[in-house]
């Protein structure tokens, strides 16, 4: 396994494979016990990722393992292959998301005023769109060992800066999993953002892994890793069920 790029390893909780429906770039993951519409949570990959690694992000064990883990939760998972290719591609991928949430939201099975997004690496700049004006329809959104800002050069969008669109999330609830091993830049640029959500009053909720590295739900396959993993499944489906 120690040959395989982190990306390919297992995910770090076992789960049971479930029906997964391709729509164009969106897999839906059904609950088994029918029934809905369902809430859902939308995983929202990392980069910039090159435009020809394969296999996609939807197909890495993780990301199909999250989906599953909130299928057998009794919710649909979503899972997309966004365009962030380069620094220059936030745009882009900023669209493909708000194209997805669409699309989850208009399908039969799905509670279309229940949805969940959960941010994982170079995704989490993508958050900020989110923050800065949530929709009544999104319930909560999460972000895993996430980049929360672009550094001086890389030459993104200063509109990708989710610290600073943290004073329109009003009431919205934010759940953030914190690497303690995670890469020192990246680690910087969240504990930015939880003095910007102290500031604003923002509904933070923290789940801290202290052994834990960048990636670490395909990484490291320890308890701790484990129960982070499971505590923010259970976190965000708090919110997506309450009424």
């Amino acid at each position: 396994m120690a040959e395989l790029p982190g990306y390919l390893r297992p995910f770090v909780l076992q789960t049971d494979a479930c029906p997964r429906e391709r729509l164009g770039t969106v897999d839906l993951y059904l609950p088994t016990a029918g029934g809905g519409p369902r809430p859902a949570v939308l995983f929202v990959h990392g980069g910039p990722i090159p435009a020809d690694l394969r296999p996609t992000p939807r197909d890495w064990p993780a990301y199909v393992g999250y989906g599953q883990a909130a299928a057998a939760r009794g919710v649909v998972g979503v899972t997309l292959d966004h365009r962030l290719h380069g620094a220059g591609d936030f745009e882009t991928a900023a669209a493909d998301l708000a194209a997805a949430a669409w699309q989850a939201r208009a399908d039969p099975r799905v509670d279309p005023g229940r949805l969940a997004l959960w941010f994982f690496s170079g995704g989490g700049l993508l958050l900020a769109d989110w923050l800065r004006d949530p929709p009544g329809w999104l319930r909560c959104v999460a972000a895993t060992y996430p980049v929360l800002a672009a550094t001086p050069d890389a030459g993104v969008d200063p509109r990708f800066r989710p610290a600073a669109a943290l004073a329109g999330s009003k009431d919205l609830p934010v759940v953030l999993t914190r690497a303690g091993l995670e890469r020192p830049w990246i680690a910087a640029t969240v504990t930015e953002f939880v003095a910007a959500a102290s500031k604003h009053g923002t509904r933070l909720e923290l789940i801290d892994v202290p052994n834990g590295h960048h990636g670490f739900d395909t990484l490291d396959h320890t308890d701790e890793s484990r129960r982070a993993v499971e505590q923010a499944l259970d976190t965000v489906l708090r919110h997506l069920n309450q009424p």
